[in-house]
């Protein structure tokens, strides 16, 4: 099943997936990312033996990270396609995204220590907790992150049906509520339609709503 979409540096989209065996990815390793043609539809994989792809976050370099819900592993494809299946380890890693200057990589933990994680680049054996959920907030399910214009992460929850800013260690600011089953947020891009600094959330429901309380007019989706 198809997993997250992501665009390189050099304007191709990207889309992980994994098979059913992603339950037990960490041994299994089904996890493969390919190129999308925009033009015609087709797909070539490029990479693969990581444990999931189901976040995907790309470096201004082109070095590719995927993460995997269902277990430890986060993985990373070097630009010239080498893959390091563990690359790091964290809980149930799920939304990825990368901060401005690529030195950390957000995650969000959607089954277990629940919350959301940061992994230094150049120390990823050491991630660090910047937001745990506990008591009746452990369900809250966190999904597709993103990072505004101050990189700071916004995650909508699965279960709860928040959209949620974390503002500092520890620290989170409710952007929305209501939005059950809501999978993934992100920037608009543009001067019309999706544009900049407008924040959009999609959900299992197949829905697309505007989050008016995350505008930011610095902001834009990780595109080429």
């Amino acid at each position: 099943s198809a997993g997250a979409l992501a665009w390189q540096p050099d304007g191709s989209l990207v889309v992980g997936y994994s098979g059913p065996s992603v339950l037990a990815g960490d041994l299994t390793r089904p996890g493969t990312l390919a190129r999308v043609d925009l033009a015609n539809g087709s797909v070539t994989p490029f990479a693969s033996g990581l444990s999931a792809a189901n976040g995907v976050a790309v470096a201004k370099d082109g070095t590719i990270y995927a993460t995997n819900d269902f277990g430890n592993l986060v993985g990373r494809v070097a630009p010239n396609g080498s893959v390091q299946p563990d690359w790091s380890s964290i809980p149930s890693a799920n939304g990825a995204a990368l901060t401005s200057d690529g030195a950390y990589l957000y995650v969000a933990q959607t089954f277990a220590s629940p919350g959301i994680s940061r992994i230094p680049v150049a120390n990823p054996g050491a991630p660090e907790t910047v937001v745990a959920f506990g008591g009746g907030d452990v369900i809250k399910a966190a999904d597709g992150l993103t990072l505004d214009s101050r990189n700071r992460p916004i995650v909508p929850t699965d279960v709860s049906g928040e959209i949620l800013r974390v503002d500092g260690p520890g620290q989170v600011c409710s952007l929305a509520s209501g939005l059950f089953v809501s999978s993934v947020v992100t920037y608009g891009r543009g001067e019309q339609g999706f544009g900049n600094g407008r924040l959009f959330r999609a959900g299992f429901d197949g829905n697309i709503y505007e989050i008016p309380g995350g505008f930011d007019a610095a902001a834009r989706t990780a595109a080429p």
